[in-house]
């Protein structure tokens, strides 16, 4: 079975998909932030690195999907290849950060992929306000997000919001600022609550 968590930078997604990885016993993956050639960079310069990002991000995730259908373990994974076209890659392409030739590359590569992609059994959206997400942004500290601009994580909330609005497939609509999982047992028991009752459905 494959779960997956979806949601903008600094929603929590990587902190939830280790607690549920424990109390289901589930198998991670995770998004590739730690070994990421282009990251740093990115956030300095978006326009000049944020088609190499998102053609590593493709890449990551295309891989990750492979290794799914491979493995006969529930995997849950962070952030979904889906993520990469309909919101970020199309975003950057809006604001004027990647060259229209770029990202019509970019739309062929994935295109191709997607023909190898299943939707996950259940995607786990966790939706959360601007202020919420620099908050939390902030308190994490990682220095290569210092530079993340207000206007790019409105953009792609207002594109993640756009995205599940047409999903068609499973999903679990998390209210993320409205609860404290991470740090209250209980938040957290009241997602593996709706979980569960998702999954007995499948």
């Amino acid at each position: 079975m494959h779960i997956a968590i979806a949601g903008n930078i600094g929603v929590g997604k990587t902190t939830l998909c280790k607690m549920l990885s424990k109390h289901y016993k589930w198998s991670p993956l995770y998004e590739a932030v730690d070994n990421n050639p282009y990251l740093d960079d990115f956030y300095t310069d978006m326009q000049r690195w944020s088609f190499n990002l998102q053609v590593f991000f493709l890449n990551s995730r295309f891989r990750q999907v492979q290794d799914i259908k491979a493995s006969k373990k529930t995997i849950i994974q962070d952030r979904t290849i889906y993520e990469d076209a309909y919101i970020f890659a199309p975003n950057l392409q809006a604001m004027g950060l990647m060259t229209q030739r770029d990202y019509e590359n970019y739309l062929e590569l994935f295109r191709l992929m997607e023909s190898f992609v299943s939707p996950p059994d259940l995607l786990i959206y966790l939706r959360s306000d601007v202020p919420s997400l620099v908050h939390r942004i902030q308190n994490r500290a990682r220095e290569y997000e210092e530079g993340i601009r207000i206007d790019y994580l409105k953009r792609l909330n207002e594109r993640y919001e756009a995205f599940f609005s047409n999903y068609e497939h499973n999903h679990l609509v998390i209210q993320a600022n409205e609860i404290d999982f991470q740090n209250k047992k209980n938040d957290l028991g009241i997602i593996i609550e709706k979980i569960d009752s998702n999954l007995r459905g499948i």
